[in-house]
Order: structure tokens, then sequence, then C-alpha cells
């Protein structure tokens, strides 16, 4: 069965996976561009509806993921292509979940005054998930073991789990800092 052109859009991260070199960085590139587009539209300042689709979306994207991870490698035949990327935008947008409030509500100010105070802010979550994705300590390479599209996307998911720490622990002094400018 072929795969239909949603699963090619959606594994190779609306086409970010076929750009080389290193096309797991592209694709979290253009993850974090989409998400940086979908955080104000999911924020309502103080609305429990607001916690939830921000929860709801590295959910969501994960589910896509496998499933269009899962499609793609059977007809292609090859395990964990590097031209699938939407496991790095799932495991991101996971990396990037502690940051969701500050993004949402001072993305315009940010963007005001040039958007370069947001580059620090986005750019610990960001490096913090590459580094666990390519390093893939225990157990994040073993679970890679898992079968299709969930082995695929899997140990991405945990290497994002694995960035939250670094990201609670640097972020917040980050913005508290570039704020004073």
């Amino acid at each position: 069965m072929r795969a239909g052109r949603w699963a090619w859009l959606v594994a190779t991260g609306l086409g970010s996976g076929r750009l080389r070199p290193a096309p797991g960085t592209w694709g979290s590139l253009a993850g974090l561009a989409v998400w940086c587009l979908l955080t104000p539209l999911l924020a309502a300042p103080g609305a429990w509806i607001s916690e939830l689709l921000f929860l709801a979306a590295p959910i969501a994207m994960t589910g896509l993921a496998v499933a269009a991870a899962d499609r793609v490698a059977a007809e292609t035949g090859d395990k964990d292509p590097g031209y699938i990327v939407a496991d790095e935008w799932a495991g991101l947008w996971i990396a990037l979940w502690p940051v969701r409030w500050g993004i949402a509500y001072d993305l315009p100010r940010l963007l005001q005054t040039g958007g370069w105070r947001l580059l620090p802010v986005l750019a610990i979550p960001f490096l913090a998930f590459r580094l666990f994705d390519i390093w893939k300590p225990w157990p994040i390479r073993q679970i890679q073991v898992l079968p299709g599209g969930a082995g695929i996307v899997a140990d991405d998911v945990v290497a994002g789990l694995f960035a939250i720490p670094a990201v609670l622990l640097l972020v917040e002094p980050s913005i508290r800092f570039l704020a004073t400018f």
C-alpha cells in the first residue's frame, strides 16, 4: 500500500528532511518554526484550555509522526531513514513545553524589538534536544528497537523528555537576563 501525500508531508517535516547536510537539524529547525507559529494560537492567558492545548500539541505531533513514519518506512523499506524528521518535531515540541508561556506572552514584544531576544530562549531547548537526540544515552538508543514508526519516533520523544530538566534550569534565568535589555 502506498503512503499518502499527507504521510510524506508529515514524515519529511514539510520537506525539511530532504535538506542536506544534517536533515535532523534542518527538520528540527522547521519544527521550531512551526511551533513558534502555533504557540500564540494556543495561548489564552490563564485559561486551563490553553494548558491542555500546550500538552496536546506534542502528543498529537507524536501520534502523527508515528503514523506517518510507519507508512513511509513501510513503503520505502527503510528502517529509520534520515529524511523522516517528524520524530524531531515531536521530540523538540516536548523539549519546548517548559517555555510555552514565556514565549506565548512575550512573543509580540520580543518580535517588536527585533526578535533577537527570542533566540537564546529557543536555542536552549533546541540545543538540549539535539544533544540528547544525537548522543542517545541509555535508554534512548535502546528504545529504537520498537517496530516501525514507533521505533523511529520513540527515541526522539525520550530525547525531548531528557532535555526538559536542562530547559527548566536554564530558560528562566535567560528570560530574566534578557528582560534587563
